[in-house]
């Protein structure tokens, strides 16, 4: 189904859990929280799938994602026990955490547009204008939530500062 093996299903329904994890930790405090079940979830999950893709990529760029969560996931979750960089623990961990929802959508979107529906998708060409259209979407959604985050940072709004 898809054209998706088995271990590509690993890949996929391992790091899928990370989606609305992520949904649900920026309605509620307006970014990813490392600290708590759904942080830990998150990072399972994500972990998951970062790891998983070195095993499925068929693109080389597949493994640059893979290696930029990886990254990105470490800095997040432990910029906040570096006392070392003060204030600043706060902004790297939101924004290295911000680029990792970033960079699990951009494949994902990208996969899903090129595999349904299944034997006629909507996507057969990766410079397809749909496919380039919803990968500009996303990063503006990055740009824009960042933003949005580092103003609730800066302005010291307690929910979103102490989670």
């Amino acid at each position: 189904m898809f054209g998706i093996s088995p271990v590509g299903w690993l890949h996929t329904l391992g790091s899928l859990p990370a989606i609305p994890l992520a949904i649900y930790m920026l309605i509620r405090y307006g970014r990813i929280t490392p600290r708590g079940p759904a942080g830990m979830a998150y990072l399972l999950s994500m972990l998951v799938g970062a790891l998983s893709v070195f095993l499925v990529a068929k693109q080389p760029v597949s493994y640059a994602i893979g290696v930029a969560t990886l990254l990105f996931l470490a800095a997040g979750y432990t910029a906040g026990q570096m006392t070392f960089l003060g204030r600043g623990r706060k902004y790297i961990e939101t924004i290295s955490l911000s680029v990792t929802v970033f960079l699990l959508m951009v494949p994902t979107v990208s996969e899903t547009l090129r595999r349904v529906p299944d034997g006629h998708p909507f996507v057969t060409d990766l410079a397809s204008p749909l496919l380039m259209g919803a990968q500009g979407l996303l990063l503006l959604a990055l740009v824009v939530g960042v933003t949005v985050q580092i103003v609730m940072l800066r302005n010291g709004r307690r929910q979103f500062c102490e989670t």
